[in-house]
């Protein structure tokens, strides 16, 4: 028996009428469909682990992670979903670690994300540091490398519209769930602008600031998957990790290839360090200058090897791809099993990760003129040039 999603039903087991693994994929595609096509207040309060006592819904740094990346359960644990169904949470403690990143901007050392915050940090997620950058100068009007709280704001506001999550943002207006403080109110203007809001933001500060949420963003995603706190994930969890962002029409058949890591004795005791994971997180950032040289590998010799692979990221990325993670990379890829990495399907996958991410509303360089544009158009000053 199938089901419309291509996967095979196993036998039921225990309780419920399908066993885990067809569960975990069914809950994956339902997640997968909740982050892309659903009102942020639905994202939020489906991802969303902790409930005060008063019934606020609040986010830890690793809900919030789960919300805007998409995570697959891990593999030694017995999860089948990463978020929650009406009803399940109760008001209790806080039992995960606070995060030391998420900390620093924390007024009152809850080590939680409200609503607001998190429609905040959605925005600050999806801006590319280019783009930050051309849209910080445009509004630093004295050319001083620095912009005031009001500036910031209006930043901000033209960064959410080009945000799917942040442009569909209304104000958590859905019953039973409310928001008292607007969205750029809260404990990171406080920390970039002081109390006092007098305080100007540099423009270095603010990209280091992208480059650290970022960082600790992929450091969760980490977390998430090392569950067991070993320092390292398996091999079958980087490849969750690889395909998790593919199209809902392609990712059964990538899982499969994944659960076939079982069978492979030289790759399942493999495990992978946040240093290799990380590492192919830059490679990923570079994915335009990777992707071409690698279609120029496999034009120019029919096929495209472990080597070529790790000698284009090497010589024109300039990063080092350790023989463990090509491994796991051309089990996934390698649909033919010709020891030639099926390249198309491959940069289709990490695009897509990138863009799940970003969830621009228009892409690339006509979403940057728009941009432009707004920022022409709501800006009268007359030192603004384009």
């Amino acid at each position: 028996m199938t089901t419309n999603f291509d996967i095979p039903v196993p036998e039921k087991n225990g309780k419920f009428l399908f066993g885990d693994a067809y569960r975990r994929r069914i809950f994956f595609n339902y997640e997968k469909r909740i982050r892309m096509q659903s009102p942020p207040e639905k994202v939020f309060e489906y991802f969303a682990s902790f409930r005060s006592n008063s019934g606020e819904v609040l986010m830890t740094p690793a809900d919030l992670m789960r919300a805007i990346v998409p995570v697959f359960p891990p593999s030694e644990s017995n999860r089948v979903r990463e978020g929650f169904l009406r009803g399940e949470r109760v008001p209790g403690e806080l039992h995960c670690a606070p995060s030391k990143f998420f900390m620093l901007f924390d007024t009152n050392n809850d080590g939680l994300i409200s609503f607001p915050e998190y429609i905040f940090f959605v925005t600050l997620l999806s801006i590319p540091e280019s783009s930050f950058s051309v849209a910080f100068k445009m509004f630093d009007l004295n050319n001083n490398g620095e912009i005031d709280r009001e500036e910031f704001k209006k930043v901000m506001n033209l960064m959410r519209s080009q945000n799917r999550q942040g442009a569909r943002h209304r104000d958590g207006r859905r019953v039973g769930f409310k928001v008292a403080e607007p969205v750029e109110n809260g404990g990171l203007v406080e920390y970039f602008f002081g109390k006092d809001g007098k305080t100007c933001l540099q423009h270095e500060r603010f990209v280091q600031f992208l480059r650290d949420l970022h960082d600790e963003i992929l450091e969760l995603e980490f977390a998430h998957y090392d569950c067991k706190l070993r320092g390292n994930i398996s091999a079958k969890d980087f490849a969750l990790s690889l395909v998790a962002s593919a199209d809902i029409s392609h990712i059964n058949k990538l899982l499969d290839r994944v659960d076939e890591l079982n069978n492979e004795p030289h790759l399942r005791n493999i495990r992978i360090t946040f240093e290799e994971f990380k590492a192919f997180a830059e490679l990923r950032k570079k994915l335009q200058f990777l992707s071409i040289a690698i279609f120029t590998y496999g034009k120019a010799n029919g096929v495209l090897t472990k080597k070529d692979f790790q000698r284009a990221a090497s010589q024109v990325c300039g990063i080092s791809i350790t023989d463990h993670l090509v491994d796991i990379i051309f089990h996934v890829f390698d649909t033919n099993r010709d020891g030639s990495l099926s390249s198309d399907e491959f940069v289709r996958v990490l695009q897509r990760r990138e863009s799940d991410t970003t969830q621009p509303r228009e892409g690339g360089f006509k979403g940057l003129i728009c941009c432009w544009k707004n920022c022409a158009t709501n800006c009268s000053s007359a030192k603004l040039l384009l």
